[in-house]
């Protein structure tokens, strides 16, 4: 059986978007077909969850004009360059979140990751006692809920606003084209993608170790 890694580098050495896609044209690598999902917890996808918190659509030169901002600003993600971040704008979608909004909920399964525009959001944790804890408060160029759409699983925690929010979102159908249209792009976000959650996870792991149960 093929491994998640060789399978992505198999994928990327196909540039054409017929090495993403099924017969009946649905992206196949990271976004799920209908049978795995059936399998699954229920997958809330970005196009549900953007109802359920009345998410207003931003417009995309705006949109992009911040995430560039962000990413150029930032010591990793810098790596994309300027040109090449521009290129995703087709694969991105841009939204306006109010405050007190639960964007992604633990313990579901999420077919999208977002960056964070502008605003404040907290991520949290219910443990199995019933605490509620705090794990981050983040603001504008972090990312959140890339762990979910890499590995397919359920999510670790939840993601709440707690201001007026601007995100930017990635779909996992929407990261299979990219793979398939402009696939140096797509392994180079994949690759930062996972070099930042592991440095995250490591921060997690490390608060959640040092506390009394």
């Amino acid at each position: 059986m093929k491994t998640v890694k060789s399978r992505f580098f198999g994928l990327l050495k196909n540039t054409g978007e017929e090495g993403l896609m099924h017969e009946d044209g649905e992206s196949r690598f990271f976004a799920l077909d209908p049978e795995q999902a059936a399998a699954l917890p229920q997958t809330t996808g970005w196009g549900a969850r953007a109802q359920q918190i009345a998410a207003k659509p931003v417009d995309e030169k705006k949109g992009m004009l911040q995430l560039r901002k962000l990413w150029q600003a930032d010591a990793m993600m810098a790596a994309l360059g300027g040109p090449h971040i521009e290129r995703m704008a087709p694969f991105i979608t841009f939204a306006s979140v109010a405050a007190e909004r639960e964007i992604i909920k633990q313990d579901e399964l999420g077919d999208y990751m977002m960056v964070l525009l502008r605003g404040n959001i907290s991520v949290v944790r219910r443990q199995e006692w019933g605490e509620m804890l705090v794990l981050a408060n983040v603001t504008a160029g972090e990312m959140l809920g890339e762990m979910s759409l890499l590995d397919g699983g359920v999510r670790f925690s939840a993601c709440v606003t707690r201001s007026e929010c601007e995100i930017a979102v990635i779909t996992a159908e929407n990261l299979d084209h990219m793979i398939a249209q402009e696939p140096q792009i797509a392994a180079t976000l994949i690759a930062l993608l996972a070099r930042k959650l592991s440095l995250r996870l490591r921060v997690v792991s490390a608060r959640l170790g040092g506390r009394k149960t």
